[in-house]
């Protein structure tokens, strides 16, 4: 199995802070990266997107519904309470907008990618992956946090 390396991890890090900075107008910060099972709670809401080309795998943005709602709230420019269609509808746009900005950085690099539409998932749920480990890092916004789980190899 091929190793991720920084300039693999990279391109989503920098894409995720600054798309985040962006649309909720705050600063992000970046933890800490660790290996972490994608594991999640009943309150928690996941944007799955897949990753297809020179690499393959998918990434995980994950946050608790306080976070779903504090996000889509900044987005929308107006208070979000509860993730119904249209908020769902902007945390899923987060998903492409992150994700578009990583296969720029990474077709800018040499490396293309595409990315599959992306998919909203809320409530208890776990993703095993059998081909490539999860990469977790924890992006920090003044009021919460996202989890930014990397599941990619590079193909050999």
């Amino acid at each position: 199995m091929a190793t991720l390396n920084a300039e693999h991890i990279n391109p989503f890090l920098m894409s995720a802070k600054k798309v985040l900075q962006d649309t909720c107008f705050v600063e992000i910060g970046i933890e800490k990266p660790t290996l972490k099972e994608a594991k999640f709670a009943s309150d928690s809401w996941v944007i799955i997107i897949g990753i297809t080309g020179e690499m393959r795998g998918q990434v995980l943005i994950a946050m608790t519904e306080a976070n779903a709602c504090n996000i889509a709230s900044k987005m929308c420019m107006m208070e979000v309470t509860q993730i119904d269609d249209f908020a769902a509808s902007a945390l899923s746009e987060l998903g492409n907008m992150i994700m578009g900005n990583a296969a720029t950085v990474f077709s800018s690099n040499g490396i293309g990618i595409d990315i599959t539409p992306p998919t909203l998932s809320h409530g208890e749920v776990s993703f095993t992956s059998n081909y490539a480990k999860s990469l977790c890092v924890p992006l920090t916004l003044p009021d919460g946090k996202v989890d930014l789980f990397l599941a990619i190899k590079q193909d050999d």
